[in-house]
């Protein structure tokens, strides 16, 4: 029977193999996709639409309001801050084309 040590030993080796073999496959499957999109012209817009882009971006947390006294920002998703409660939501709305900018988008 093999040792405690032994066992972890073999356990870190297994993990780097699987690791190994997983970024093998990723750079083979990625490869196969180049080449299909190449031969079938596709440009990579076409692959994510618009609509799924602009909730990517919603999704890493872009801000659309703002306290300008306190400075905390909402994303406009789920229950609104009490600092805008009951208050019109376009007077606090950031302007998105600067926020891009400073973001380098």
């Amino acid at each position: 029977m093999m040792s405690y040590q032994q066992l972890l030993d073999q356990r870190a080796q297994l993990e780097a193999d699987i690791a190994a073999a997983r970024a093998a496959e990723r750079r083979a499957a990625i490869a196969q996709i180049r080449r299909l999109m190449s031969e079938h012209h596709i440009a990579s817009h076409e692959i994510l639409p618009r609509r799924a882009a602009r909730r990517a971006r919603l999704l890493e947390g872009e801000v659309l309001y703002q306290d300008p006294v306190s400075g905390a920002t909402w994303a406009g998703r789920g229950r609104p801050p009490r600092w805008l409660a009951g208050r019109e939501r376009e007077l606090y709305r950031v302007n998105l084309e600067s926020q891009d900018s400073r973001e380098g988008r």
